[in-house]
């Protein structure tokens, strides 16, 4: 008895019926109904793939992106099964920047002590330009302030690069920091690369102040401008936990100096020899994620009968090249000690690194260079960065001192 015929194949789309949908969330259509090959239970179509946008089908040609698929249909299961197949790497390729946004046009003011950095990240991008702001006082020495042209930033994205580097200046910053957001702009953010009153950011005794807190509520009560709350940016801010001293009105978003740090020793020609070193536990827990790839040492304080003095408490600095790691330095000491440690534990060469170089009282002059191999002397490089600008004019072209800018990093930062 003759076997009875296989069923005829389901029927297949045409034009005029609805499209194929698919789990890739791609629409398919057929564009050559008419040509089947079958062979088993599979019948072969081929297909258009055309792009959409948020699933509406774009017609405007030129803008239509196609692509010759190929969708195989099982027949012999229930539901049909359709098995898509990609183009051949013979299509052409989309253009790269297709789907890159364009840089978002930024006008950035700045303090008068930060000029050369805001000089250094207009540099950085077409997208920023720098605004001037007079800086002037009356005769009692109260600032007298004025931006020009304020109409002209009317729905412009702004931003203030701001330096607290003394009390002294905090107050006419904070007055500029409160303006611009209420000239219409479209959104505002500043940067206060150093958040100087971050090492006072608890209290250990009944009475004591945290100023941290103070100043990150000054910092929260900036108006919002059009766009929302002010974007605030801040690097290596002293304590993480910072972060929950400003309230909802800004939005702080912290940064860090540490990935300049990374990209210089990779350059330095012993850089397969590289240790870390942080000087006590704070500065561990602080840093010790983003130099996880490197062999780690930590130091730590001990009392010693009625002085405290440094000891290793972790790691072996023998034969490497040790770079300190800290947030920031103002005297040094502690970071001296720590050098003299690591030497007499057999370190060949004693670096240091630090995002903030305070330096109250020129406290800079306290480290030597050591050009002969001899750790114990002096360090091979301290590197800081521009985030305190009074201290970069002092140290210029004084080894071993040198400065990892921070203008490529902050120019990104504005494009967020």
């Amino acid at each position: 008895m003759a076997a009875s015929p296989s069923p005829p194949p389901p029927s297949l789309p045409h034009r005029n019926k609805p499209l194929i949908r698919t789990t890739t969330a791609a629409l398919f259509h057929s564009s050559l109904h008419r040509r089947r090959s079958l062979s088993g239970n599979r019948v072969r179509i081929q297909c258009e793939h055309i792009s959409f946008d948020n699933g509406a089908h774009r017609h405007h040609l030129g803008q239509q992106q196609q692509q010759q698929w190929t969708v195989d249909c099982v027949t012999g299961s229930d539901p049909i099964h359709i098995i898509i197949k990609p183009p051949s790497s013979k299509t052409s390729p989309m253009p790269m920047n297709s789907g890159l946004k364009s840089s978002k046009k930024v006008c950035l003011f700045y303090a008068a002590e930060m000029e050369a950095l805001a000089q250094r990240i207009a540099a950085q991008s077409d997208a920023i330009e720098l605004r001037s702001i007079s800086w002037r006082k009356f005769e009692d020495g109260f600032p007298n302030l004025s931006i020009p042209n304020a109409h002209g930033i009317r729905g412009e994205h702004v931003a203030f690069l701001a330096s607290f580097s003394s009390p002294g200046v905090i107050f006419e910053q904070l007055s500029v920091s409160y303006a611009l957001p209420k000239l219409f702009t479209s959104s505002f953010t500043l940067v206060l690369p150093f958040f100087p009153t971050g090492t006072s950011e608890r209290m250990e005794d009944e009475g004591d102040i945290a100023t941290a807190f103070t100043l990150a509520r000054f910092l929260s009560n900036i108006p919002i401008s059009r766009g929302g709350p002010t974007s605030v940016v801040i690097y290596d801010i002293h304590a993480l936990q910072e972060r929950f001293y400003f309230d909802d009105n800004v939005l702080p978003c912290f940064e860090s100096g540490i990935p300049l740090l990374k990209s210089r020793l990779q350059q330095l020609p012993d850089s397969d020899n590289i240790s870390i070193a942080f000087p006590d536990d704070g500065a561990w827990k602080r840093f010790h994620k983003q130099l996880q790839h490197f062999p780690v040492i930590v130091c730590a304080k001990v009392r010693e009968g009625d002085q405290r003095i440094v000891c290793i408490k972790e790691g072996d600095p023998k034969g490497r090249h040790v770079v300190i790691v800290d947030d920031l330095v103002q005297s040094g000491g502690t970071l001296i000690e720590c050098q003299k440690v690591l030497a007499e534990h057999g370190a060949t060469k004693v670096s240091a690194y630090v995002t903030h170089g305070v330096f109250p009282k020129r406290s800079w002059e306290r480290f030597k260079h050591d050009t002969g191999g001899r750790p114990d002397s002096g360090l091979t490089y301290f590197w800081i960065t521009d985030s305190c600008p009074l201290t970069v004019k002092e140290v210029k072209n004084k080894p071993p001192f040198e400065v990892l800018s921070l203008a490529s990093s902050i120019a990104a930062a504005l494009q967020i």
